[in-house]
């Protein structure tokens, strides 16, 4: 096998004060995010977008196969077929499907089939993960690791709109198949999350809720 080319890795070797100083305040700028469905219609740049992105694809994956496609729908009548297709998934699940543990864990939220904010936000991201790539020569390449490698961007895409002073809700209608017939995605690629993007609504509310505390999150072994 061909030995892989590799590049020197050095990077800022931070002093442990300094550094501990710079994670409190990554800590407590994470901590005032929240998941709103409320948004503002003020538009919000392209380049904004492209630059979650572009955070996003900076995450680890699985072999480094990046097996990620973001489409950002910007036309308002793409975003409301996707608001209708949406909330016919949304009523059958809270009107039609059997399972009260699931909706009473979401009674808190409040939430309901209404999906309006996608008409309203500027922006609605869908990302895809791919299962499989189609390569230039026209062979599928298998992916791996696909909803781990997937996950972590989506994770860094949010944290990059937050740091931007924007706002978003993860959103997975189940099923989520309308996003690829709307959005002509090719059948190696799988509907993975919806993102609304835009900025929180002047009158904004969000659940007063807690985040688990440190001690139930983390473990120490000895």
């Amino acid at each position: 096998m061909t030995q892989p080319p590799f590049i020197r890795y050095q990077p800022e070797r931070v002093p442990i004060e300094e550094g501990l100083r710079r994670g409190r305040e990554f800590h407590a700028h994470l901590d005032r995010r929240r998941s709103v469905r409320s948004f503002s219609r003020d538009p919000v740049p392209r380049e904004a977008i492209e630059l979650a992105v572009s955070a996003a694809n900076t995450a680890p994956s699985g072999a480094h196969l990046q097996p990620w496609t973001f489409v950002a729908v910007g036309d308002p009548g793409l975003r409301h077929r996707i608001r209708l297709a949406a909330e016919v998934e949304e009523r059958r699940f809270y009107q039609e499907r059997d399972v009260p543990d699931w909706h009473e864990a979401l009674a808190k939220l409040g939430t309901d089939e209404h999906k309006d904010y996608l008409d309203v936000v500027p922006w609605v991201v869908v990302v895809f993960a791919q299962k499989q790539t189609l390569l230039p020569d026209g062979r599928l390449r298998k992916n791996y690791y696909v909803n781990e490698s997937v996950g972590l961007a989506c994770g860094l895409f949010v944290a990059a709109l937050h740091a931007m002073g924007l706002a978003t809700l993860p959103h997975t209608p189940s099923p989520m198949g309308f996003l690829s017939a709307i959005l002509h995605r090719p059948a190696t690629e799988r509907p993975f999350i919806l993102f609304p993007v835009g900025y929180p609504a002047a009158e904004c509310r969000v659940p007063d809720l807690e985040r688990k505390a440190l001690g139930e999150a983390l473990v120490f072994t000895s």
